[in-house]
């Protein structure tokens, strides 16, 4: 069965690495039995990106841009999901994606709500650097910790089925770094069926924000989801 799959990739001053990476990835995109549309959602550019994927939509049928003008991770990751025709919703970053994720997921759509593709799993290659890698293991203690969660990596590539997009992204209280996190906990928490494949993450240039300056924020909001979670559960 032929699926239809929305990628959605937000992006933010990516005007001279966007256009060969997307070029990059209509050409993976070609060896995957798979309709897609693809939703590069600009948010906040003080470059060109805006313009500059604007002009490939012009001439990538299956593309189209949206523009969004604050620079916001989850909130732009929040809009494409909210766009998205397809039954299935793929999230890539720029700068990480992968066709065989695709394949390797969509394989799974009779058996699974959500499909993660996981730097932690048994088979994954991580060849980020130590720092990002420890990061990546005690984010994940935290929301075993937290909430129980038995998923090994919420941060990467995934595949959601459009059913559990439309249900959870209105609940979602988070934006910037947690958008896709909290939602991945919701799904679980409410009996979805989650399944992850090995993924291979190597960085592809340098990395562009600080590892360590997002840690504050980063418990700040899990502290504040895991509040959410709870007050719910008591109404």
């Amino acid at each position: 069965m032929r699926r239809a799959v929305t990628i959605v990739i937000p992006v933010h001053n990516e005007a001279d690495f966007m256009p060969a990476a997307l070029a990059r990835l209509f050409a993976e995109l070609e060896g995957v039995d798979a309709d897609f549309e693809i939703i590069v959602a600009e948010n906040g550019s003080s470059d060109e990106t805006g313009s500059v994927a604007e002009r490939i939509a012009e001439t990538e049928p299956r593309m189209r841009v949206l523009r969004l003008p604050e620079p916001n991770y989850g909130a732009a990751m929040r809009a494409g999901f909210e766009a998205a025709s397809g039954e299935w919703v793929a999230n890539f970053d720029i700068d990480y994606f992968s066709a065989d994720f695709l394949r390797a997921g969509l394989a799974l759509a009779d058996a699974a709500d959500i499909v993660l593709g996981s730097k932690r799993a048994p088979g994954a290659e991580d060849r980020r650097s130590p720092l990002r890698r420890l990061g990546t293991f005690g984010f994940n203690v935290l929301l075993k910790l937290l909430f129980r969660s038995s998923v090994s990596d919420t941060h990467g590539m995934k595949l959601i089925r459009e059913t559990i997009v439309r249900e959870f992204t209105p609940r979602v209280i988070s934006d910037l770094d947690l958008f896709d996190t909290e939602l991945v906990i919701r799904a679980e928490r409410a009996g979805a069926r989650i399944r992850e494949i090995p993924a291979k993450c190597e960085e592809l240039r340098a990395t562009r924000s600080s590892f360590l300056s997002r840690v504050p924020r980063t418990l700040e909001g899990l502290w504040r989801i895991r509040k959410a979670l709870r007050r719910e559960s008591r109404t």
